[in-house]
């Protein structure tokens, strides 16, 4: 699969991604990370790498800056009316913590057996050591932040 993305044959999907990322012992985020020859503090909005999702056209935007030695990542989502994806847990070689800040629409997230119903202004902080299902259960689609902080391996 990795070989088939690298030559363009195929798109992977974010549940995909999220496997070799962690299979790599990195955040899903880094993966859309840019070389950069000198890392940067800011990061301009034109620079910044959107990925589509292929199965469920949900948009995501880095707006970190990359490459920068940091233990945060800032990641724009646009989830579609509709869309769920489903991440399996897995062993990661550090602790992930995530953050969820919904700023328009609502959102379900459950993660393991917990289910939380995030609307507009809700927050929800998180390990990431169970599954973790993202479902928009509405007519509209939902726009939040995910804040990524990874500890020492």
């Amino acid at each position: 699969m990795i070989s088939l993305v690298e030559r363009g044959e195929s798109s992977a999907t974010a549940v995909v991604l999220e496997r070799l990322a962690t299979g790599l012992g990195v955040s899903l985020a880094t993966l859309f990370d840019e070389p950069a020859a000198r890392p940067a503090p800011v990061s301009r909005r034109a620079d910044q790498v959107e990925w589509r999702d292929p199965g469920s056209g949900y948009l995501r935007r880095n707006v970190s800056p990359g490459g920068f030695p940091s233990p945060i990542q800032i990641v724009e989502v646009v989830f579609p009316a509709g869309a769920r994806v489903a991440y399996e847990a897995a062993a990661r070689p550090r602790v992930t913590h995530q953050q969820i800040w919904v700023l328009q629409g609502a959102i379900e997230i459950a993660l393991g057996d917990d289910r939380h119903e995030l609307r507009a202004g809700d927050c929800l902080a998180m390990v990431l050591d169970r599954p973790v299902t993202f479902h928009n259960r509405t007519t509209k689609p939902v726009h939040y932040c995910v804040v990524i902080a990874s500890g020492a391996p």
